[in-house]
């Protein structure tokens, strides 16, 4: 069973406000993306309606940098969603950052994990259905929004350290001017990485009454939201984002879940699973959603999902699917070439 996650995603006023800024018509985009006009009034959309609404605003603009510069310059802080502004008003960067990547839970269909280490932050966007990725131009807004909201809360030029994507992003070059630092296309992953000491500085726009009011009403709805899955679900989900460092273990997993890792076995026993069947399962999903990515090697799909050795990789996957890893890529792009000329 994959991950479910509620697919209702509230597109906030700031994007229609900011495209019309653009001169690009709200109805022009809906049109576009082949959606009802009261999509502009009613806001709420699926993930694939969404990714519809990213993809059309990328081909109205054309050159995905200058569509990622202009609409986060352009995006207005009174529009910002309640899980934004209550990052806007945080205490410092790295509260700000802290805040949105615990609320972006909220937000689906993307999430984002911060590490720090040494002299850096990293920020990774991954995205909570991994065969589901969203359109370049969303990744380069999302990660431009994180550096806009260190710049207007500090008032402060912030630069980043490097960035990273998947995708082809346009106007390199107009990128690494915004950025302030190289910028990579072609990666393994989308990721911002910002220099350690900027977290440090203090937003001029904090703001702690209003936090004290939004910071309860915005952990009670993702409480209310997570509750809503089974706890396998969710131990699941935080496997699949910790796989990359490695194996995760029930005592790093609970600790996530604010729960004993003896609370943690005791809840999954009762939902007739465990933590190893889990970790199998996080596994075997996560290693057939990168063998779908031709661009990536089998053994960085072993290192992906936490196997050092890629020999364990191939015995698991022979396990899971009765067949080796280089045989699975071969049917299935096979299918996947079967589906298209269907649909031609």
């Amino acid at each position: 069973m994959k991950s479910q996650f509620t697919d209702r995603i509230k597109i906030p006023a700031g994007f229609w406000a900011g495209i019309e800024q653009l001169g690009i018509a709200a109805h022009v985009v809906a049109r576009k993306a082949q959606l009802p006009l009261t999509v502009i009034t009613d806001s709420i959309v699926n993930t694939a309606e969404y990714f519809a609404i990213w993809r059309a605003y990328a081909d109205l603009i054309g050159d995905a940098a200058e569509g990622i510069i202009k609409l986060a310059t352009v995006f207005e802080t009174s529009k910002y969603p309640p899980t934004v502004l209550a990052t806007y008003h945080a205490r410092d960067y790295r509260d700000a950052l802290n805040r949105m990547a615990r609320y972006k839970q909220q937000c689906p269909p993307e999430s984002l994990r911060m590490t720090e280490q040494d002299d850096h932050c990293i920020i990774e966007l991954e995205w909570l259905n991994s065969e589901q990725p969203g359109p370049p131009l969303l990744v380069g807004i999302t990660l431009a929004c994180l550096m806009e909201i260190g710049r207007r809360g500090t008032g402060q030029p912030l630069t980043a350290r490097l960035v990273e994507f998947s995708h082809d992003m346009g106007d390199v070059q107009a990128l690494e001017a915004y950025f302030g630092c190289p910028v990579r296309v072609g990666a393994q992953t989308n990721r911002l990485s910002l220099y350690r000491r900027d977290l440090d500085r203090p937003f001029l726009s904090y703001n702690q009454e209003l936090l004290e009011i939004l910071t309860p009403a915005l952990d009670r709805s993702l409480d209310d939201q997570q509750g809503a899955k089974s706890i396998g679900e969710r131990v699941k989900w935080i496997m699949k984002r910790s796989l990359t460092g490695g194996r995760p273990d029930v005592q790093t997993v609970a600790k996530e879940l604010n729960m004993s890792d003896r609370t943690l076995q005791r809840r999954l026993s009762d939902e007739n699973t465990s933590f190893k069947h889990l970790l199998t399962q996080a596994r075997h999903e996560q290693a057939l959603a990168y063998l779908a990515d031709p661009k990536l090697e089998i053994k960085e799909v072993a290192l992906l999902i936490g196997y050092e050795d890629q020999n364990s990789f191939y015995r698991a996957f022979r396990i899971w699917e009765d067949d080796t890893p280089s045989n699975w890529r071969v049917r299935h792009e096979r299918w996947r070439g079967t589906l298209v000329t269907e649909h031609s």
